[in-house]
């Protein structure tokens, strides 16, 4: 293929398909849905049940992992006194077995305590607001009954 053939095909591309920039997004109004957009929502109760099932699967795991990592070493301990070669294949497992554990529990703590800390933080937020509010309004109460009215 010739260059000016090259460039020839590339001018008669470029005029049927003009380069242009497109966003993909909602329509306006999708179908009357009342001008809301998406599905998600998330209460202070769904937050608060996530944060109820990391922090009983904390407490599950920690409890169940500890009997699978004992009865595991265990297991290895006494396959390794017998010569089986199995014995440091298995010792080599609970030891994964506990450092894949201990990430589990981390990611659980992790997301129970911030969501308790966040249900904590927008409650002092909301008791705040609550107060400057009450204290405006007893200003403008104070500064009407000097007024008069």
């Amino acid at each position: 293929m010739a260059w000016e053939e090259w460039e020839q095909l590339k001018a008669a591309a470029a005029e049927r398909h003009s380069t242009q920039m497109q966003l993909n997004q909602l329509p306006v109004d999708p179908g009357g849905s009342g001008g809301t957009q998406g599905d998600l929502v998330v209460g202070h109760a769904d937050l608060e049940a996530v944060g109820k099932a990391a922090h009983a699967l904390f407490e599950d795991f920690t409890t169940y992992s500890g009997h699978a990592r004992v009865a595991s070493t265990a297991a290895a301990g006494g396959l390794k006194g017998e010569g089986f070669a199995l014995g440091a294949a298995l010792a080599h497992v609970a030891e994964r077995w506990s450092e894949q554990s201990k990430t589990l529990l981390d990611a659980c703590a992790h997301i129970s305590n911030h969501l308790r800390y966040t249900k904590n933080l927008h409650a002092a937020g909301d008791s705040y607001i609550a107060g400057t509010i009450s204290s405006i309004a007893t200003l403008d109460k104070g500064f009407d009954e000097r007024k008069g009215h």
